[in-house]
């Protein structure tokens, strides 16, 4: 039985692909479970370094399922707000995440999908790659992706394709800051692949206070409380085991022991 995801892991990279590609990977409430779930256990695993997602098909994915549609479309105000909800609590969860996740963009992107885009913290597109936040042409609005749509390309931006719904190519998303790499199709995965290496070559820990720092810090006044909170957690790292071998393998020029035990 064909499930809705398919989870690889090689070491400490976990790859998650969206697999229901005769759809294009369109989601149901049985695939936002799904990642839900998948991601929850992912962060919590302490041997995953990096995530990558990605989708299987002709498509990363093509937002919400016709079929759950057509389901919603007899809700109640109180069932659509109970859906929603466990939308905006996939989101977050993936958003949340404590692992870095690498976003593996190929054929269209609309909708929802470009939610599950935005959620990364780096993402990689093919060329040929559309993304389209399609949902005003439904008479609905992307309101449970908004948040992190509108951090991922911006305001101004966001401006504009929330309420145009145009398509928009991997280019132009390059160019507003959206995509951080595109790439050949053929070359996709080499470049994914390059990135990832990079993430799990640095400290595990240190890894995931970067990703937090942005999060927390990003949109935020520079007031004392904020200089004392990033002086706190500079201070708290370099006082851990791992911001001391760091230092001491950086000084004793040979590879930190996360490293070692990677087989580097």
């Amino acid at each position: 039985m064909q499930t809705p995801l398919e989870l690889r892991i090689d070491g400490p990279v976990a790859r998650v692909y969206l697999n229901r590609p005769e759809v294009r990977n369109a989601f149901d409430d049985e695939t936002i479970a799904a990642l839900t779930a998948t991601f929850t256990r992912l962060g919590q695993d302490p041997t995953v370094r990096a995530i990558v997602l990605g989708g299987h098909g002709k498509a990363f994915s093509a937002g919400a399922d016709l079929n759950w549609m057509r389901k919603m479309a007899g809700y109640t105000w109180d069932q659509n707000r109970e859906d929603a909800s466990r939308l905006a609590q996939m989101l977050w969860t993936l958003y949340s995440c404590p692992v870095p996740v690498i976003g593996r963009i190929h054929g269209d992107c609309y909708a929802g999908g470009v939610g599950l885009a935005a959620v990364c913290d780096v993402l990689v597109a093919a060329e040929g790659v559309h993304f389209c936040l399609s949902e005003a042409k439904l008479g609905l609005l992307p309101a449970t992706i908004s948040p992190y749509v509108i951090r991922a390309m911006g305001e101004q931006a966001a401006r504009r394709y929330f309420v145009t719904a145009e398509r928009f190519s991997a280019a132009e998303a390059y160019r507003l800051g959206f995509v951080h790499e595109v790439c050949a199709p053929e070359a996709l995965d080499a470049k994914v692949d390059a990135i990832v290496q990079t993430v799990v070559a640095n400290g595990p820990e240190a890894v995931k206070a970067c990703k937090r720092l942005v999060q927390d810090v990003a949109g935020q006044p520079i007031t004392a409380g904020l200089r004392d909170d990033t002086a706190r957690r500079i201070a708290d790292i370099r006082a851990s085991d791992e911001g001391r071998e760091g230092v001491r393998s950086f000084l004793d020029k040979r590879a930190p022991a996360w490293a070692v035990s990677q087989g580097g």
